[in-house]
């Protein structure tokens, strides 16, 4: 019988990029990056900040969060 895999973080991610809506992603170097996520895939997410896109691999992000702040 195959198991079902539920991915907690894929569906927080689909979510928000589904949505439109920003957000704050904090990085181990203590960095917080704020965008719209644009992809992902299992190591990497795409940002689009600041007119520009940014790679960040997941490897180096502490936490993601929907980001309310008004800027």
């Amino acid at each position: 019988m195959a198991k079902s895999t539920i991915n907690i973080q894929d569906g927080f991610l689909f979510q928000a990029l589904k949505a439109n809506q920003p957000v704050s992603i904090q990085l181990m170097t203590g960095d917080r990056l704020i965008g719209q996520l644009k992809r992902f895939d299992r190591f990497a997410l795409v940002v689009e900040a600041d007119e520009k896109e940014i790679l960040v691999y997941k490897h180096g992000v502490v936490s993601v969060a929907a980001d309310s702040s008004e800027e």
